[in-house]
């Protein structure tokens, strides 16, 4: 309601808008998969893949031997291609089938009835699926408990907790988070928290001192969501609920009353001083297969985890202003076996604008004709297929055939820092791929074309010379120049810069002025891409032709840019001619 003024004078008022909103994610690229641990759904950025490790995990057991995950593969080999920055992104299953990580419960020694309070995992998965009778990739064995209260087979990425330090006169104890597959003899202590108590008006009350928080992904899948009324101190876990039970022997001054329905003090709502293991994770079982020697694609008998669980996640990463990456891959989907999800995740390069989606066309054991019948039915400018699978050395020391996808994104990461996105991710030169053993086969030159005819990028071995991309092809069906990988990753950086002077423009006065602050940014910008090899030519156009009265009028500032992009030269015609003895040389 607008304030009454009456008698003349001087009003000043303050309005505070210096709200500053968080900078975007930027990355080089975003890996979508399972992973041993980490925030589950929460788009993360690594910067090194010791930091990957930390978060996420590598190797996890899986009955007596270890696997790892094709999400870990991929990101290594992008930082070993030079790439700065990952946008990781955990799946777990969603399905029925497979359960989240629900809280412990906590009881008493003396009243086992009222349960005090209940801890829960950070993330979902990771510690024991009481439903499965077999290991699981994270979890040891139905029979999970050793003589000494250790985990039978467990990672040593599961967790326990311990509570010990129990002191009943001052209605204090200790609260500490150890390694899964530690034991009583050989404790491995992960943090502690000291004195904490269950009255809620203390400093020391549990829910301050551990915290209390959940991220998720909105209802909506738009934006990430946090829950809780304290900030997690662990980096572990988090008090998911305290007993209605356990507060009533609280008054609001902090002293502690008798409970005539519980008949017990609140000493003796103290827990225990003993120590146990978090359970009913979802379980994720190994994506390796001994027989064949080879990581499979997302399935529930492979991975725990089915292509359905992707689907919130990409629309997350559809949210350009929280989220920048130029490159998008999700090892283990393929068209063939996932369609919709690999769909949505063109589809999401196509609505952002700002990225190429890699993917997979089939699973391994592919022929040509199975590769190609899956390209035929896909057509986008933003997103690029190649072929065949690559044998790697996994972390286990196992050498595995991996999709492509594995190794794409560190050949971008590569390309961008040995020349410009607007160079071909291809050759010899730049389309070298390390860490690969062999490839699933030795395309012929027939092979290649056909493949290359059919949109997908063939990766060629070259005795002597390696293994390397020998393709650039779009999934575009139309005949153009974004037909190919560099001009649509050229375009994408153009639009990029440009479109973030415009955005400096918008609400400033329509007038020369402003239409020369664009030009004085933009042209000297395309200039340089000339001068690196990304454009032959350009022509920007902003002023009074396509700026008229009407379009003034309507609040409109209206510029065209013309481009030339550079073409690679994919295709080397060299002709020799035999001249007889005595021909004279022409200059």
């Amino acid at each position: 309601m607008a304030e009454t003024i009456i008698s003349p004078g001087v009003f000043q008022r303050e309005n505070d808008i210096s709200f500053i909103n968080p900078a975007p994610v930027e990355v080089g690229a975003a890996i979508l998969g399972p992973t041993v641990k980490g925030p589950v759904e929460i788009p993360t950025a690594v910067t090194s893949f010791n930091q990957y490790v930390r978060l996420f995990g590598e190797t996890f057991d899986n009955g007596a031997a270890k696997d790892e995950y094709l999400t870990s593969l991929a990101v290594k080999n992008y930082f070993s291609q030079g790439g700065d920055t990952v946008l990781v992104t955990r799946i777990v299953s969603e399905s029925s089938t497979w359960t989240h990580a629900v809280n412990t419960h906590i009881s008493s020694s003396e009243n086992a009835s009222i349960q005090p309070f209940e801890l829960a995992t950070l993330g979902k998965g990771g510690i024991y699926n009481a439903g499965t009778g077999s290991g699981d990739a994270l979890n040891p064995k139905a029979n999970y408990v050793n003589s000494d209260n250790s985990l039978v087979s467990g990672s040593e990425d599961n967790l326990r907790w311990e509570i010990s330090n129990k002191n009943e006169k001052k209605g204090t104890f200790t609260l500490s988070v150890r390694r899964g597959n530690d034991n009583h003899n050989n404790k491995v202590v992960l943090e502690t928290f000291n004195n904490i108590s269950l009255d809620p008006n203390s400093e020391n009350y549990i829910e301050k001192v551990v915290g209390t928080q959940v991220q998720a992904i909105s209802a909506d899948a738009t934006q990430i969501t946090t829950t809780g009324d304290y900030v997690n101190k662990s980096n572990f876990i988090r008090v998911s609920k305290v007993n209605s039970k356990t507060l009533n022997y609280f008054s609001t001054d902090g002293v502690t009353v008798q409970s005539s329905s519980a008949g017990v003090g609140y000493k003796k709502l103290l827990p225990i001083n003993t120590s146990g293991s978090f359970y009913n994770a979802n379980g994720l079982t190994a994506i390796a297969s001994a027989s064949l020697n080879l990581y499979q694609n997302i399935s529930t008998a492979t991975q725990g985890v089915i292509a359905t669980d992707y689907n919130n996640v990409i629309t997350l990463l559809g949210n350009k202003d929280d989220y920048k990456f130029n490159v998008i891959s999700a090892p283990g989907l393929f068209k063939n076996n996932h369609s919709t999800q690999v769909d949505n995740i063109i589809s999401l390069a196509e609505s952002r604008g700002d990225c190429i989606a890699v993917i997979d066309l089939y699973p391994h054991g592919a022929s040509v004709a199975n590769v190609t019948g899956q390209a035929d039915v896909l057509n986008s400018s933003y997103a690029a297929a190649y072929w065949p699978w690559l044998q790697t050395q996994s972390a286990t020391s196992k050498n595995v055939f991996v999709p492509a996808s594995v190794f794409i994104p560190g050949v971008y990461a590569f390309t961008d820092g040995a020349a410009a996105p607007w160079f071909a991710p291809a050759g010899l030169v730049r389309g070298g791929i390390v860490g690969v053993i062999q490839a699933e086969r030795k395309l012929s030159r027939s092979q290649r074309d056909t493949l290359y005819d059919a949109k997908v990028n063939p990766i060629a071995t070259f005795p002597g010379s390696g293994i390397a991309v020998f393709g650039q092809k779009t999934l575009q069906t139309k005949a153009s120049a974004l037909d190919r990988v560099n001009v649509r990753r050229l375009l994408i950086e153009l639009k990029e810069f440009i479109g973030n002077q415009a955005q400096n423009l918008v609400f400033e006065q329509n007038t020369i002025a402003t239409r020369n602050k664009f030009l004085a940014a933009v042209n000297p910008f395309l200039d340089s891409v000339v001068q690196r090899q990304g454009l032959f030519a350009f022509r920007v156009v902003m002023d009074d032709t396509n700026n008229t009265a009407d379009v003034v009028d309507r609040n409109q500032l209206v510029g065209q840019i013309f481009i030339q992009p550079a073409k690679t030269a994919e295709f080397i015609v060299l002709d020799f001619t035999v001249e007889p003895t005595g021909a004279t040389f022409g200059q």
